[in-house]
């Protein structure tokens, strides 16, 4: 018997049911959608006929490989790509939230790092650097709040990252680039809040970092 010919049980009905209370959270469902699609599971009879009620939605709970979805393919993706084990490795360790401070001063994040559930950034006539292209993402939204008094922080995402504009500005403010137009339901997302007070946040998408080559490869 194939997979999706089993019939489904009130276990895996109440699976579906909870992802869509969270996409009506998220604010990926509207109500009314809730709805229709609660009637057609509880119709349901097979696990076939509940994997289209969720398709369209990310799943959640899982961490996202930057750098994997950039050595996939050289063109903008359309969501990255689920951890491997080594990632998820990486995306165990999580602490559930990093604090970076700058004050008369600098502080970076590049290369193979874990993005925290929650990143606090605190600038004081400083600077932040964050390079998310070899990141690992430790689910599928992420929030970095920032505190940016005359300094400025600077966030690269690989292509395909939806950004969340949600901080207030005195004077200041964020420039996203673009990165605020990403609509694949499947994108991981960057949310950001907190406050800007004569400084700013520029978030911008790129490729894949390229690698030095060493000399005797020249």
């Amino acid at each position: 018997m194939q997979p999706e010919h089993i019939r489904a049980s009130d276990a895996d009905r109440d699976k579906v049911a909870e992802r869509l209370r969270e996409a009506v959270a998220e604010g990926r469902l509207t109500p009314v959608e809730h709805e229709e699609r609660l009637d057609t599971l509880y119709r349901a009879k097979t696990v076939g006929e509940l994997a289209p009620i969720v398709s369209d939605l990310p799943v959640t709970g899982q961490g996202y490989d930057y750098a994997a979805m950039d050595r996939r393919s050289s063109e903008p993706p359309s969501g990255m790509e689920i951890l491997g084990s080594e990632a998820r490795d990486l995306a165990g360790q999580s602490k559930g939230s990093e604090n970076l401070v700058a004050v008369f001063g600098g502080c970076e994040r590049k290369g193979r790092w874990l993005v925290e559930p929650r990143t606090n950034v605190s600038v004081l006539c400083g600077g932040v650097e964050l390079d998310l292209r070899e990141a690992v993402l430790s689910q599928h939204e992420v929030t970095i709040q920032v505190a940016v008094i005359m300094g400025g922080v600077d966030i690269t995402v690989p292509h395909g990252v939806r950004v969340i504009n949600n901080t207030s500005a005195i004077l200041g403010g964020a420039d996203m680039h673009g990165t605020d137009q990403v609509t694949d339901p499947n994108a991981p997302i960057i949310r950001l809040t907190g406050t800007c007070m004569l400084g700013g946040v520029d978030i911008k998408a790129k490729g894949p970092r390229r690698k030095k080559k060493s000399r005797g490869n020249r």
